[in-house]
């Protein structure tokens, strides 16, 4: 219902009025109520010397706080005069004090006031009267303090002086507010004189979007700017390239993952995908990639016993650098690589004692000898059918089991390394290497391990992270990018060494140009007490996060992990497809995957379609 207002100019909207009145609102000398909410007003009273651009974003963007800023235009003539007596002052003052601290402050003043001044007069800038004024706000009051702490410190951090409207919070709502003009009371303490050129570059709503300047197109933010994005940029804090994705089924995780490596095949990265679901098979072959099946036989296995070798993180190094920083220098490729097989058959047959350990490492140093590979041997000359397989292993310990002292331990690891090498599972392990890797685009296709046990899964898994590791680190000046899809399934807390494993990987990469990507529905695989320390860190080196619609325990874990503000939790709550919160360093955005209807045409049916 609409009625006339009392001067009968403008009608009056009993609607609007019911959605902008707040529900109660009571001031007080320090803080104010709205509603439910429990909130104090604070304005700035002194501003930094020197400012970066975007400046004011940090305030603005405080989870739980409300931003009002003002310009107001003065005129230029009357200003100019203003600071040349402020200089002249200051000047005298420097000139006739004893004081270093004092005569220091007084020539920098002297000095900002001449360069506002030449920026005034001789390049004609417009400069005017700033005001802004600060609101935490939250709905109890141990969050209302720590809203209040966060702003002061902030602004602290900043060199920005804040201070408390005390007994004015009525007024200072009233100039806070876009339903009230600015209040004159409030203006005359806060404003101050900024040059306009501060002020729009401090702005933070001067343009929408994310722009890294290179890169491509990603995805827009909510007001439809554009991201563009260019996850090889490093500096401030973006220190490497890798990124996890996290959200429950449905919500576009697949679509958006392969959006993202199909923009990153067009720069030129090369793209190895570990795939449990088949997801990306199409888009492999539309690119022109090798689609591998990666449960063994003649085009997809990777024999375990193949040694890869170690990456030298810096060739330039001296001695003293090396054996302070032993990546792998103080050891050679064979040693290296013995640790690696620990790893793998721990997790395939969990079981193992330690004296079956020892034993079973003995007989690997003696089987590699016997293919004339010792310490000494330069593994990268080596062609893969230069290596042993399982077939051999098997043989030699069935020959140990007949004339060693320890037969007994010899004949309990040819039980436990019969499935392996002639049962079920010799399908996957037990042959030469015949994957290239010569493809940019290599899709490793995990599906029909899915039926096979849980060590299998997981020593496979383990073996394919150790292969992709080898072509990520391998050349320096390649940009590979590894995804490990659905990741959880290479978490074994029992054998937490894999995981650590997948975590060096994580922290190395940036090394070799390389990048790591981590998928999953949720966190609470990677937070469980006894793996922790090693799954959280996958979740927290990367720089760029994408986190998508999920809820209960899941949004919890990520909400503590990540700090989520309220309104960040609600655009996971709400799982909408294609939307998402991302995170590039320490900057955070609400965007929605508007992907070109072209790109449809390769990525496939398959997945979150």
């Amino acid at each position: 219902m609409r009625k006339k207002s009392e001067e009968g100019n403008a009608p009056v909207s009993n609607g609007l009025l019911n959605v902008i009145t707040p529900m109660g609102l009571e001031f007080q000398k320090n803080r104010l109520s709205l509603g439910e909410n429990l909130g104090k007003i604070y304005g700035i009273v002194r501003y930094p010397q020197r400012v970066e651009v975007e400046w004011l974003a940090k305030l603005t963007n405080l989870p739980g706080t409300f931003v009002s800023i003002g310009f107001q235009p003065v005129d230029n003539s009357i200003l100019i005069n203003a600071i040349s007596r402020n200089i002249v002052q200051q000047r005298g003052i420097a000139d006739g004090t004893k004081d270093p601290l004092t005569r220091q402050r007084a020539n920098k003043y002297a000095d900002d006031g001449e360069q506002i001044m030449q920026q005034i007069d001789r390049e004609g800038e417009t400069v005017g009267l700033m005001s802004v004024t600060i609101m935490p706000a939250a709905t109890d009051e141990s969050g209302f303090k720590k809203a209040c702490r966060y702003a002061e410190s902030m602004a602290s951090v900043m060199k920005i002086k804040l201070r408390v409207l005390s007994n004015l919070q009525k007024e200072a709502f009233m100039h806070l507010s876009p339903t009230f003009p600015n209040h004159g009371k409030i203006g005359d303490i806060l404003h101050r004189v900024v040059p306009i050129s501060t002020f729009v570059g401090g702005f933070p709503f001067a343009s929408s979007g994310f722009n890294d300047g290179a890169g491509y197109y990603f995805a827009k933010d909510t007001s439809g700017g554009l991201v563009i994005v260019d996850i090889w940029m490093r500096g401030g804090d973006r220190t490497n390239s890798n990124f996890c994705v996290t959200g429950n089924s449905g919500v576009g995780k697949s679509t958006a993952i392969k959006h993202l490596l199909m923009a990153e095949y067009m720069k030129g990265t090369r793209i190895i995908c570990s795939d449990p679901e088949s997801e990306y098979q199409e888009l492999c072959r539309n690119l022109g990639g090798d689609w591998i099946n990666a449960v063994g036989g003649s085009y997809g296995r990777i024999n375990p016993l193949q040694v890869r070798p170690s990456p030298k993180d810096d060739q330039n190094a001296n001695d003293a650098e090396r054996l302070y920083h032993d990546e792998g220098y103080g050891l050679n490729d064979l040693a290296m690589y013995l640790k690696n097989l620990e790893i793998f058959f721990g997790l395939y047959i969990p079981s193992l004692t330690d004296m079956q350990r020892a034993v079973l490492k003995k007989t690997l140093v003696e089987l590699y000898r016997q293919f004339k590979i010792t310490w000494d041997t330069d593994i990268t000359v080596l062609k893969p059918t230069d290596f042993p397989i399982i077939a051999d292993l098997y043989r030699l310990l069935r020959e140990k089991e007949k004339t060693a002292k320890e037969t007994t331990i010899y004949s309990e690891l040819v039980m436990l390394l019969y499935d392996c090498a002639e049962g079920a599972d010799s399908f996957i392990w037990n042959g030469y290497t015949t994957v290239t890797g010569a493809s940019r685009f290599m899709v490793l296709d995990t599906h029909a391990l899915q039926e096979t046990g849980d060590n299998t899964k997981r020593a496979q898994y383990f073996n394919i992270l150790t292969y992709s590791w080898e072509q990520m680190s391998r050349d320096r000046s390649e940009r590979v990018m590894f995804v490990c899809d659905e990741a959880y399934l290479m978490i074994d807390p029992k054998v937490p060494q894999s995981l650590v494993y997948l975590r060096n990987v994580m922290k190395r990469a940036r090394k070799y140009e390389a990048a790591l990507g981590i998928i999953s529905h949720g966190l609470v695989d990677f937070l469980h007490e006894s793996i922790r320390q090693y799954g959280q860190a996958l979740l927290d080196i990367p720089s760029f996060k994408l986190l998508m619609g999920t809820d209960g325990k899941n949004l919890k874990e990520t909400a503590d992990l990540f700090d989520l503000t309220e309104a960040e939790q609600e655009v996971l709550l709400m799982r909408k497809r294609g939307h998402a919160l991302f995170m590039a360093g320490a900057k955070r955005l609400h965007i929605n995957f508007d992907i070109p209807e072209y790109k449809f045409r390769y990525l496939g049916s398959a997945g979150g379609r």
